[in-house]
């Protein structure tokens, strides 16, 4: 499976800040915006991702992360020229994904709980195993910002409604996709809303209409972050502060998550640690790495 990182739009919500800067690129407390998402699609296993983004903005994920290597990854760039919708993703995308399945998270989502890692495996091994997507819902307690989940009595998904106004359960779909490789043509033809976009809802309905949509849930141990405003950010900022600081150990870590994936071996951990070795992001990756037996 090979994973997108959609990292576009102009974050108006967040003018000035994000006038010369995209806000992917925005400090959430010690790490880029953009390493949250990016650590989710990690923690799932995969290792060829593509990055898109702004025109004007590009250049910038490309200096912070270049092509992966150092986490024993394959990053790539495309440009979105314009907010088109998420769905069309899979559209500048295709060529990248080729005959693979994908997930896609969007660049301004973060997630984090103790069973966020399983939650993510258990998710692509169902789309690779049979098939079909999987999307999630978390509860929320005014879901008309978000896409929704509706259920009948059985509690089985029989619609998802965008932005409504009167929403039908409290279970918002996060940015958060996995899907089988069928998702290329879905999205490419998928209508532009009256919005002018390629909505995401419409290519989760076209899998709900064929009987291929799993939704699942998320409980009240996962958190999910909305980062689009000011007071998200400065929040967002104090949750990893505030774990880090409790527990010792950090979130989105991109090269400690490499190396517990297996992506790179200890000396290579060890060898970024002591090239950052001046800030306690270095001596952190030094001392996971002296954990696991480096000299």
């Amino acid at each position: 499976m090979k994973g997108i990182v959609l990292a576009g739009g102009s974050g108006t919500r967040l003018y000035p800040i994000t006038k010369a800067v995209s806000k992917q690129l925005l400090p959430i407390y010690d790490k880029p915006l953009v390493y949250y998402p990016l650590s989710v699609l990690m923690l799932a296993g995969i290792r060829e991702v593509l990055i898109i983004s702004t025109p004007q903005d590009i250049g910038g994920f490309e200096k912070l992360l270049g092509d992966g290597s150092d986490l024993g990854m394959e990053l790539s760039y495309a440009v979105q020229e314009h907010p088109d919708g998420l769905a069309e993703a899979f559209v500048i995308g295709r060529d990248f994904i080729g005959d693979d399945n994908v997930a896609l998270v969007l660049g301004d989502n973060m997630f984090h709980g103790q069973d966020l890692t399983a939650t993510l495996v258990s998710a692509r091994r169902k789309v690779e195993q049979k098939g079909g997507a999987v999307v999630f819902g978390y509860p929320v307690a005014d879901a008309r910002a978000f896409g929704v989940v509706e259920f009948d009595e059985a509690g089985h998904v029989i619609g998802i409604e965008e932005k409504p106004e009167a929403p039908k359960s409290n279970f918002a779909v996060p940015g958060l996709y996995f899907y089988d490789n069928r998702v290329c043509d879905i999205a490419a033809a998928v209508e532009p809303s009256a919005r002018g976009e390629k909505e995401i809802t419409a290519v989760n309905s076209a899998y709900l209409e064929t009987g291929d949509l799993r939704v699942e849930l998320m409980g009240r141990g996962m958190a999910w972050l909305d980062t689009g405003t000011p007071e998200g950010l400065l929040k967002a900022a104090e949750y990893v502060e505030a774990v880090q600081s409790r527990q010792g150990f950090y979130i989105a870590c991109l090269e400690e998550i490499a190396y517990r994936r297996g992506f790179i071996d200890v000396a290579h951990l060890m060898a970024l640690g002591e090239g950052l070795k001046k800030t306690a992001y270095g001596r952190y990756l030094m001392s996971i790495a002296r954990e696991g037996g480096a000299q």
